[in-house]
């Protein structure tokens, strides 16, 4: 028996659902999130009475104990908001549960996310002979997957790295995020950070662009940030001397992002409106498109991959391994965009690799500890085919 519980029914949730019912490793399925009916829907969706589904509100303990104990799953896969991250874990520690989810914990008083808190649970679910899983979706997830398997195969040092996302698809909105626009917006406008010989720099919010080249799309904008599979990778894979992480932006939408900070929109403090304390942002993300919906008109591709420069055989080796995922695809196997896919799609995968005893152990992981070989033979079969390309001129 492998019962899972998946929590958080947006549009993760939804590519989650689609493949783990697929999956026959997984014997009993439940959905649960805040609002049951769109776990309803979800479930009618995939059909064949595959999923169960329950209302819990993933901020209270209490609700999920009760869910845990009353469902019994092996593994919870969490796909719900970042914040709730730690109330899981504490639910899967109190009811002997493993965890997995994509993203790590940010508070919700602060735009700053680290794996500090998460890998502070490391004690506790050794003793209990638990595993937490960390961070597997696309990126993080299956960028630290492919880092992993590069220093396995085609490396003795890898010394520079380089994760380049690229959504180049069209939704026809004027203005719309991939994912959560709370979480999307609070990402991007923070400051970036990114790792050079041995020291972390901050700069401020897009102040490194240049022009890279992604397969099947031509020259997008691209810009450094900050993305918490850095921290992991530079703490697992000390030979790195800089480790970067890019993402495209068109210049509309960074109009429009401009505006909505300019304007106070970004703000995540409390403001007073007609007597109801109210935060701007989560304002924002009641009158913006749901990403959810964005799928049934989006057009084009994603492109996420790892650039590596390093050592073999004592001689210096450039590696780009990288995705395309078609917009189009995605939504006609799910319901869902490429982004809400590319991040679905390893976190159901990942949650097979658990119950199958390929990737187990007792404490908190970052995917990148795991053997990234049975992972990757797979990740292709459910979906995100990869391209590997050698002693190529990476652009950065």
């Amino acid at each position: 028996m492998s019962k899972v519980l998946i929590i958080g029914a947006g549009g993760v949730g939804t590519v989650v659902a689609h493949k783990v019912a697929k999956n026959p490793v997984f014997t009993e399925i439940m959905l649960a999130s805040r609002t049951k009916a769109k776990c309803d829907q979800i479930a009618a969706a995939v059909g064949g009475g595959r999923i169960q589904t329950a209302q819990v509100d993933a901020d209270d303990v209490s609700q999920l104990v009760a869910l845990f104990r009353s469902f019994q799953p092996e593994i919870v896969i969490n796909v719900a908001l970042p914040y709730q991250d730690l109330t899981i874990m504490d639910a899967c520690l109190e009811c002997g549960v493993n965890y997995l989810d994509t993203a790590n914990y940010e508070p919700k008083d602060e735009a700053h996310f680290e794996y500090s808190w998460q890998w502070a649970y490391q004690d506790r679910f050794r003793e209990k002979g638990l595993t937490a899983i960390l961070g597997c979706g696309f990126d993080p997830g299956v960028s630290a997957i492919f880092t992993a398997y590069a220093a396995k195969h085609h490396f003795d040092d890898i010394q520079y790295l380089d994760i380049v996302d690229c959504n180049a698809g069209n939704h026809g909105m004027a203005f719309a995020t991939n994912f959560n626009p709370e979480i999307n917006i609070r990402e991007i406008t923070q400051n970036g950070r990114y790792y050079e010989n041995g020291e972390w720099h901050t700069i401020q919010p897009m102040s490194i662009h240049k022009q890279l080249t992604y397969p099947n799309i031509g020259q997008r904008d691209s810009y450094v940030l900050y993305h918490e599979e850095l921290e992991s990778l530079v703490k697992n894979f000390p030979t790195l001397k800089r480790a970067r992480f890019w993402m495209t932006f068109g210049q509309e939408y960074l109009t429009h992002l401009r505006v909505i900070q300019n304007i106070g929109m970004a703000r995540i403090d409390e403001v007073e409106y007609n007597g109801v304390k109210i935060v701007p942002l989560q304002f924002l993300k009641a009158v913006l498109p749901d990403p959810k919906s964005l799928g049934a008109n989006y057009h084009g591709e994603t492109s996420i991959g790892c650039r590596i420069r390093g050592i073999k055989d004592g001689k210096e080796r450039t590696y780009y391994i990288y995705n395309n995922c078609d917009h189009e695809q995605a939504f006609k196997e799910t319901g869902t965009q490429a982004v809400s896919y590319t991040t679905g799609v390893p976190a159901a995968l990942g949650a097979a690799m658990f119950v199958r005893g390929l990737w187990k152990g007792a404490g908190v992981y970052n995917v990148e500890e795991f053997d990234p070989d049975p992972f990757l033979a797979e990740l292709g079969e459910q979906g995100l085919p990869w391209v590997e390309k050698f002693d190529i001129d990476l652009e950065v």
